[in-house]
């Protein structure tokens, strides 16, 4: 497992510089360094030198990708994207264009928005999972149709839907809970309830549906109707053994999410107000903020990665039959 570890994070090397790259370019055709210098000054009338000390200050006055005056290896290390990138690869984040540490913005950021997908992932999963047995159990029969109807009718709805109507239904008519904001400690529960809430709805009709499929494929094989001919009841049967065998597709979606619960949820922490990584990067994109965008952008990826690899290795705690070479 070891070797096979080491290959997979030799060959995510290359993934990380790709996307990095893909970023820079795409970032800068759209926004070049002297409209990021006239944002960040903030004036209506910006001398050229003011824009050409800002870039100076902040490592923006280099060639994007060659630089054709160095020499040697200089012409591709003395670029902005090489700059740029170094301390990234370190974990080093650096300072944003308006001067604020990314790495502590990030540190404290992380925890509004895990306070939000924790809940929602293990809640909205016992509800699926359970849901989903429900249907299985009671296949072929109207209560089967009738939820997969529901399923069909929740997916349909916009998740703005959601929010917008969990705002004024619960919030400003029955005001059971603040439409938005957040505080520190358990103060902060009052404010979570809501997009908890509303996260577990809105993935209801898709989960429901995924994993009804994935029971279904289980309930179909020879080993359960081994298990009904030795006399085991259905529940036993669905949740003894068709929930057991249906566990790696599982560990497939929610093991790769986990790291990404980091990162946020960008809809959701702005309608909200919640101050997490979702809304810093809507934030920082607003605010035409590059140092803050890569530094996110690199984040995700490499916690992604990193799902990918936590999965591989859920295989073979889940399944013994998985070897990892």
């Amino acid at each position: 497992m070891t070797a096979y570890l080491l290959r997979r994070l030799l060959n995510a090397v290359p993934i990380l510089i790709g996307v990095n790259l893909i970023t820079f370019v795409l970032f800068f055709v759209v926004n070049p360094p002297d409209a990021m210098a006239r944002m960040q000054l903030g004036q209506k009338y910006v001398t050229q030198e003011a824009i050409e000390q800002w870039k100076h200050d902040h490592g923006y006055d280099l060639p994007l990708l060659y630089n054709e005056r160095a020499e040697g290896t200089a012409r591709f290390t003395r670029t902005i994207f090489f700059q740029k990138s170094v301390n990234l690869f370190l974990f080093r984040f650096g300072r944003s264009d308006s001067g604020r540490d990314i790495g502590a913005d990030i540190r404290q950021r992380m925890w509004p928005s895990l306070a939000i997908a924790v809940p929602t992932l293990v809640l909205g999963l016992a509800v699926n999972i359970t849901c989903a047995l429900l249907l299985v159990f009671f296949r072929r029969t109207y209560l089967e149709w009738s939820g997969l109807a529901l399923c069909v009718g929740l997916m349909s709805i916009s998740a703005l839907f959601y929010i917008i109507a969990g705002q004024y239904l619960f919030g400003k008519l029955m005001k059971l809970v603040p439409i938005s904001g957040y505080d520190t400690g358990l103060a902060a529960l009052k404010f979570l309830i809501l997009p908890v809430t509303v996260g577990v709805v809105s993935g209801i009709g898709s989960g429901v549906r995924w994993y009804r499929t994935l029971f279904l494929e289980e309930i179909e094989k020879d080993y359960v109707r081994t298990a009904r001919a030795k006399g085991l009841s259905e529940p036993r049967v669905l949740f003894g053994h068709v929930f057991q065998n249906a566990l790696i597709p599982i560990l497939t979606g929610v093991v790769t999410i986990l790291p990404l619960l980091f990162m946020g949820n960008l809809l959701m922490e702005s309608f909200f107000s919640i101050p997490g990584l979702g809304s810093y990067t809507i934030e920082a994109i607003q605010r035409q903020d590059f140092a803050i965008v890569r530094a996110m952008v690199f984040l995700g990826s490499v916690l992604y990665i990193a799902g990918l690899i936590l999965t591989d290795i859920s295989y073979t705690l889940v399944d013994p039959r998985v070897r990892l070479q």
